[in-house]
């Protein structure tokens, strides 16, 4: 491009900027008026120039994201059906979730494993039917969402007890391919904030390269949950590849790059006022496309109160293909290169991470951090900062403390119980609990509408 347009204008350094700010606040200090510091300590300036940029490099497929379709398995005819159905209309990629054996060969009849990627998610353990199923697929397309150590961290329990979950885990990885999941998600559901998102994911998946060295690497793969902050959310993403590409030196390993599974959060998505959800999970499939998603997966905008439905899952699936197809972002996961903003709040958010990270290994590591309440206790303060900050209004949800529809009622249409629900078994360590940042409003308006 020619520069014959802008050769009239001098150029204007930083020192030059600020001194123009300065006598514009009028005395005002500049650092207290003008910089933010957010949740995590990241410093957010008023401005930013090429001095901020890293230069740091991303490892980012070339291919595109991969349109995910999230189906639970229960008749396998029925989920065949709908899986059918969603690539026909454009997904191409499908995630299973199953609570116990299925009959496989029912559930992918008429599915290209070859041009399909398929994501499974088991809440079971069984190390026979993971082998079983990986040997009918034979395919380098099938990635299986197993983590022991994830469950442990949501449920308080291994799968069986830590010996035979090991066992099971050792047995799926000497023969499978894409056999291990680090479970993300879970922190950001249940109020880490982005800082801390990274450093546990870092340390869990670190547990895994521990225990079985770093010839495992390859096996592993990423599952993300993206929030409302949505540039932090893009430099979240970014922050990662470049924390497990850091991680993976130490082990004297290259050329392994993240594979990144990413769905919106529900943390912040509200009973009330629901259809603004749809504009939230805009907003977090361009985080999720724009930070470098391999596979980005629907979340229905009513999925906390309706069944699995139709138009719920129809809307969220054109909801990326629009974003895929019509605004061009097919290839967008790597639009961020050079972005004086996003570089900058991904330098510092690997930077803080990889602080906490390091406390977590001099602490004896992410499992004995978990074992001791230590992990469950960080994210516990968190959580409830973000949502002191939301009854505060420094942060806003619209429909629930800002712009709120008093005569919006939601009581007749709930399908399902959209709170945390209340578990009353022993476990071995607290577990990290989902939760929604409205749901204590929302208590309380359901409350107020059966009076």
């Amino acid at each position: 491009m020619s520069n014959f347009l802008f050769n009239e204008f001098e150029g204007s350094s930083v020192t030059a900027w600020k001194q123009k700010i300065q006598v514009d606040l009028k005395g005002a200090d500049y650092n207290e008026t003008l910089l933010w510091k957010t949740n995590e300590d990241i410093v957010v300036k008023p401005f930013y120039t090429s001095e901020d940029r890293t230069h740091q490099q991303v490892n980012v497929s070339k291919k595109g994201f991969s349109v995910c379709q999230t189906i639970f398995i229960d008749d396998e005819k029925i989920v065949n059906s709908l899986a059918v159905n969603a690539l026909k209309r454009g997904a191409n990629a499908i995630q299973f979730k199953a609570n116990s054996k299925f009959d496989y060969k029912t559930v992918l009849q008429n599915i290209n494993i070859e041009k399909t990627i398929i994501y499974f998610s088991f809440s079971f353990l069984h190390d026979e039917f993971q082998i079983e199923l990986s040997n009918f697929l034979n395919s380098k397309n099938v990635y299986f969402q197993t983590d022991i150590i994830g469950n442990l961290a949501e449920i308080g329990n291994w799968f069986v007890n830590l010996k035979e979950d090991h066992k099971k885990i050792e047995n799926i990885v000497e023969v499978t391919n894409n056999c291990i999941s680090i479970s993300g998600d879970l922190y950001q559901n249940s109020g880490a904030n982005i800082t801390q998102q990274l450093a546990y994911s870092l340390a869990h998946a670190n547990e895994y390269l521990n225990h079985f060295g770093g010839d495992i690497a390859h096996k592993i793969h990423f599952k993300f949950s993206v929030g409302g902050n949505y540039f932090f959310e893009i430099a979240k993403l970014r922050a990662f590849r470049i924390l497990w590409k850091t991680l993976l030196s130490e082990y004297n390993i290259e050329n392994i790059e993240a594979h990144l599974f990413v769905q919106p959060s529900l943390r912040n998505k509200t009973l009330y006022d629901y259809n603004v959800n749809l504009l939230r999970t805009t907003s977090e499939y361009m985080s999720a496309i724009l930070g470098s998603a391999n596979t980005v997966s629907t979340i229905s905008y009513d999925a906390m109160y309706h069944k699995s439905n139709e138009f719920g899952e129809r809307i969220a699936r054109n909801q990326l293909l629009i974003l895929q197809q019509e605004s061009e972002l097919a290839t967008a996961q790597n639009f961020a290169d050079g972005t004086y903003y996003i570089e900058s709040l991904t330098a510092q958010l690997s930077e803080k991470a990889l602080v906490i990270f390091k406390q977590i290994e001099k602490g004896g590591g992410f499992l004995q951090q978990l074992k001791e309440g230590t992990i469950q206790k960080k994210i516990k303060e968190s959580a409830i900062k973000e949502e002191n900050q939301l009854v505060e209004n420094k942060i806003s949800l619209l429909g629930t403390n800002l712009q709120q529809n008093k005569n919006d009622t939601m009581k007749d249409n709930l399908e399902l119980y959209p709170f945390v629900k209340q578990r009353n078994i022993k476990t071995l360590i607290p577990p990290i609990i989902k939760n929604r940042i409205s749901e204590n409003s929302e208590k309380e308006r359901l409350e107020l509408e059966k009076r």
